[in-house]
């Protein structure tokens, strides 16, 4: 989790604050991680380096390459970056496969980070050890990255997503406030890169991928890119959906899918706009007044996704493991694929439960906009 907020805290610094939108940035966390991986098998050799900073060196090595990429890259912005950056990440990829030597091919590389003595019986070979060294990176680079969007350049990158037109005919250029931001997004992705590097102690060419720049790009916009939080909510849900939700289903890519199309369809503030619009309602007291409706659309929904997750469980059954039978177990029942009345029971309690949630929003936003009748200019601008 922590090496997945700092990927997606780094990401945001690109979509949420500079509204830059990348398909590539798993070239930055892929070259810190390649970076660590060589620099670690250096150590093991001989060099003198403690383990604690190898990610560091996946950083500057991130850092290194975004100085040469990310001069083209930045040189556009909008739909003209987004498939720019598509472009380098898919060049970087196939590269990687083409260049056996220099990044294992298929293979990849491995390496192994227990190196030399321990210190103060620290040998970093136990995984509890590696876990409070990614929290203390995790920590300082969560810090730091807070830290820039209050500098004078995080602040007119921010003025550069909004009117690039204005910064410049302040006397600013945009393109350059672009790349220097780019450069710091690339070395916290390469940092993060590194310490997956020293986790896995193995790196393949899968981390260039494009599989991997859509993994961050989802999970921060499901987590909040407008929050600096949200990334945080994102990195978590990020390693629930990867390594959790794909233990309980082999569906999990289509949830998954499904999730982030009902979120950019319902909440496209994501998880963090969800918490803050609460916590302003809480805070104004208006909770006892919304409660009966937030308990009416939780019971509405519960219902909907459980007919509707029976429903892709059993074509998932039906396709994948008509071999162990038609019955097959959900949530302590059993149904079976081959039986008219799992398939009408599955549809009627998922329409049902649709039904009683239109019916349920529409009650909410009714008493929505009664609260908002007494409220005050100021305090309703807020909650909007």
């Amino acid at each position: 989790m922590g090496i997945a907020i700092i990927a997606c805290l780094s990401f945001n610094i690109l979509l949420g604050q500079g509204g830059m939108l990348s398909f590539g940035h798993a070239v930055y966390s892929g070259v810190g991680a390649f970076a660590a991986i060589h620099t670690l098998n250096l150590v093991t050799g001989g060099w003198v380096l403690p383990v604690s900073l190898v990610p560091l060196v996946g950083g500057l090595a991130s850092l290194a390459v975004a100085a040469v990429l990310g001069w083209v890259t930045t040189k556009k912005s909008g739909t003209a970056f987004a498939m720019i950056t598509f472009g380098m990440g898919e060049l970087v990829w196939a590269g990687a496969l083409m260049f056996p030597q220099a990044f294992g091919g298929e293979a990849g590389i491995s390496g192994n980070r227990v190196v030399g003595t321990a210190v103060w019986g620290i040998s970093w070979g136990p995984q509890w050890q590696l876990s409070y060294l990614i929290a203390a990176y995790t920590l300082v680079c969560a810090w730091l990255m807070y830290a820039f969007t209050h500098t004078p350049l995080g602040r007119m990158l921010n003025a550069v997503r909004d009117n690039p037109e204005r910064v410049a005919s302040v006397g600013y250029n945009p393109q350059m406030v672009r790349y220097l931001s780019f450069l710091v997004a690339a070395f916290f992705a390469g940092v993060a890169g590194g310490l997956a590097a020293l986790n896995f102690e193995l790196v393949t060419a899968e981390v260039f991928s494009a599989y991997r720049s859509g993994a961050y790009l989802i999970f921060t916009f499901m987590g909040g890119a407008a929050f600096f939080f949200g990334p945080v909510i994102g990195g978590v849900l990020l390693v629930f959906a990867f390594v959790l939700l794909s233990e309980f289903s082999q569906a999990w890519l289509l949830y998954l899918g499904l999730i982030f199309l009902l979120m950019v369809m319902y909440a496209p503030g994501g998880v963090a706009s969800i918490a803050v619009a609460n916590w302003r309602v809480v805070r104004h007291g208006y909770l006892g007044r919304l409660a009966p409706y937030y308990l009416a659309l939780s019971a509405a929904t519960l219902p909907a996704l459980l007919g509707a997750a029976a429903l892709v469980e059993m074509v998932y059954h039906l396709q994948m493991d008509a071999a162990l039978g038609p019955n097959m177990r959900f949530m302590g029942l059993t149904l079976s694929t081959q039986e008219l009345a799992s398939w009408l029971a599955s549809a009627a309690v998922c329409l049902l439960g649709w039904g009683l949630f239109v019916v349920a929003r529409r009650r909410f936003a009714h008493a929505w906009e009664a609260v908002q009748t007494e409220l005050s200019p100021s305090i309703r601008k807020e909650l909007a």
